[in-house]
């Protein structure tokens, strides 16, 4: 091609044509890789903060219930790592202890599951009540989701123990507007099949019942 001064166009323009061609390509490269990794780099971070329950020490890892649930939510298509933050030991004041160190500030959602040995040792309600309200007060400020999980109570310290724990779980949870899962032991407490030879622990079986009933709330 030329112009009416006779120079030649050709080259100039193949190779300008050349350059946007090169500069779509490389950008539809970018995107295209660049679109699955931010897909899978974004994985939600449970933490199952909780006690002898969840530490579970005489059940395989693989099946206790934070490994089975996110076993649970993967096969749904969930994208998520949930962490046994439980402790055989621990009371509610003493997970309030140690809140800050174990959920780290990559924490997207906590699942609360305590109270059960302050209600095994007889602890006062009220002090019970108090760690819990710290907790969820500490995690609101946050940002970060709770779902807070009840217990069937224990009876062998009077029926007016038991209501007090009953309604110490409901009452936090409306206090606080969390979500809330009337009762974690539910599944297995009263089912010696699904339960270890303590009868007081879930083995493999009742973790397995407790995340059956306990998915949908989750996935909320």
């Amino acid at each position: 091609m030329k112009t009416r001064l006779g120079m030649s166009v050709t080259a100039p323009f193949i190779a300008t044509l050349s350059l946007r061609a090169a500069v779509i390509i490389a950008a539809v490269c970018i995107v295209l890789t660049w679109v699955p990794l931010r897909a899978q780099e974004r994985t939600i971070k449970i933490i199952v903060l909780g006690d002898t329950l969840i530490e579970n020490k005489g059940v395989p890892a693989f099946q206790r219930f934070p490994e089975q649930l996110e076993m649970a939510l993967r096969a749904k298509g969930q994208s998520v790592a949930v962490v046994n933050a439980g402790l055989v030991t621990d009371t509610a004041a003493r997970s309030l202890r140690r809140l800050d160190r174990v959920v780290t500030n990559d924490t997207d959602a906590v699942i609360l599951v305590l109270g059960g040995n302050d209600m095994l040792w007889g602890i006062d309600p009220n002090v019970v009540r108090g760690a819990l309200a710290e907790i969820l007060s500490k995690l609101e400020a946050r940002g970060i989701a709770v779902l807070l999980c009840g217990l069937r109570t224990q009876s062998k310290f009077g029926d007016e123990y038991k209501n007090t724990f009953a309604a110490m779980f409901s009452g936090l949870a409306s206090d606080h507007n969390v979500l809330f899962y009337p009762a974690f032991d539910d599944a297995f407490v009263d089912n010696a099949q699904l339960k270890a030879l303590d009868g007081l622990h879930p083995n493999a079986a009742g973790n397995e019942a407790v995340v059956t009933r306990i998915l949908p709330t989750v996935e909320t």
